[in-house]
């Protein structure tokens, strides 16, 4: 929730599309991003991955910038597939990662244990500009792991 709004306010005026699930929860993060002019593209790793990923290769080359959440709608928390990466190795464009972590907050009991900042918390931000160039597949996965975990609430 906090990631495509921290994307806008740096991004303002760049051409971005997101992938987001096809389920019903998908839907109300779609129109969402509409508000932030961001345009869903529509898909996962379980439900339409093939399609979705040819559409961000598609957004890519007409210059968009593409927001992808890799651990997917259903985890395991903190894993990340490879349509992310591939995407990132293919086209030869450096991955940008938003995290944040917040003074005070709400933690769900949820798979992703998602974090909800309490009104009046002090939130930072954290973005890297990260080059995969030269790396292989798995070495890029731990790579970006690795940088992802480095600012996030367990």
């Amino acid at each position: 929730m906090m990631s495509p709004q921290a994307y806008r306010k740096i991004h303002s005026r760049y051409k971005a599309s997101a992938i987001i699930s096809q389920h019903f929860d998908g839907e109300i993060i779609a129109r969402t991003l509409n508000l932030l002019r961001i345009r869903p593209l529509r898909g996962s790793s379980k439900k339409g991955a093939k399609k979705v990923l040819l559409e961000a290769f598609r957004a890519v080359k007409a210059g968009e910038e593409v927001l992808i959440t890799p651990d997917g709608p259903r985890g395991p928390r903190h894993s990340m597939n490879n349509g992310a990466i591939g995407l990132a190795l293919k086209s030869a464009l450096p991955i940008f990662v938003i995290n944040y972590t917040c003074s005070s907050y709400w933690q769900l009991s949820s798979w992703d244990r998602f974090v909800i900042p309490k009104p009046f918390s002090k939130i930072d931000f954290y973005i890297q500009s990260l080059s995969l160039e030269e790396m292989s597949l798995e070495e890029a996965k731990i790579y970006l792991n690795k940088k992802m975990l480095e600012h996030t609430i367990q």
